[in-house]
């Protein structure tokens, strides 16, 4: 399976030109900035056209119109928000933790975890000026301890886009936006 991983784009979703062939679409939050009712119905109707089979996504610290949200009425049957529940698609299953939802509720057999923030000390160091660290020391108590946890997909550290793998896990940063509000990455593609 391919995930398209994509995060923090801020309002600035229709200047993501370059997106890749895959099977799911993950975004793992802060695609609005001030958190409106009108930038999140931009962002679900530009998210729902997609070419994907799936999409999934969940809030991030900018969403917070939907911090607290259950679902969303309406939504397509393939789109996907994952706040504090699972899905299972082709057999994998993903399970999203909206913007701080972690604490014990992270089910052990989820493959795919979708977070807005990283855990702490990975690919969260960083801000405009070099400084910070944005991940959380919940996500970082529990990630490890998940026995079937193949990815872990999140943002909100601009500065450390990136991937590594630590114990057999693949932790992916897709922040495509940086902290002047331009988008200088495209989405990660990871294959599981």
């Amino acid at each position: 399976m391919k995930i398209a991983h994509l995060s923090d784009t801020h309002n600035l979703h229709n200047e993501v030109k370059l997106l890749p062939e895959a099977d799911v679409a993950v975004h793992s939050g802060d695609f609005t900035n001030y958190g409106t009712d009108d930038e999140i119905l931009d962002f679900i109707n530009w998210f729902a056209a997609l070419p994907y089979r799936h999409k999934i996504f969940v809030c991030g610290n900018h969403d917070f119109n939907l911090w607290d949200a259950d679902n969303i009425e309406d939504l397509p049957r393939n789109v996907h928000f994952l706040q504090d529940r699972a899905v299972v698609i082709d057999g994998v299953k993903f399970y999203g933790a909206g913007f701080m939802h972690y604490a014990c509720r992270i089910p052990s057999n989820v493959q795919v975890l979708i977070t807005h923030e990283p855990p702490r000390g990975i690919l969260d160091r960083e801000d405009s000026c070099g400084i910070g660290e944005y991940g959380s020391d919940e996500i970082c108590q529990q990630v490890f301890d998940l026995p079937a946890l193949r990815l872990h997909l999140f943002g909100h550290s601009h500065g450390n886009y990136g991937q590594k793998t630590e114990q057999g896990i693949i932790f992916s940063n897709a922040a495509l936006a940086d902290d002047f509000g331009n988008i200088v990455h495209t989405p990660r593609v990871i294959e599981i």
